[in-house]
């Protein structure tokens, strides 16, 4: 298994409205790609809270390839969307990790 994890330092002026349209509008996007299977958005504990909260969305496949078809077609869209909307109040990183079990 694959998870594509997204790790955004969230200013406060922007936090309520970030999470609720990460939740409605945003995951739900990402998985209608049907790139991947499920995700999970969590909030990173034990950072400095000071300038905003850090979250972390997961999403999650069976395999590398559907995580790269998802970076090749529909990642950079996605991005630009988030952006726009929410400008430097959000910045953000990614990661790709393989579950071991």
């Amino acid at each position: 298994m694959i998870v594509y994890n997204v790790t955004s330092k969230i200013d406060w002026s922007i936090h309520d409205a970030w999470v609720k349209w990460m939740k409605e509008e945003h995951m739900p996007e990402v998985l209608a790609t049907e790139c991947f299977q499920q995700c999970q958005l969590l909030r990173i504990l034990e950072t400095d809270d000071t300038e905003g909260p850090t979250y972390a969305a997961q999403y999650i496949t069976q395999t590398k390839a559907q995580q790269e078809h998802y970076v090749e077609i529909y990642a950079a869209g996605l991005r630009k969307k988030a952006t726009e909307k929410w400008g430097s109040s959000m910045i953000s990183f990614r990661s790709v990790m393989q579950v071991i079990n």
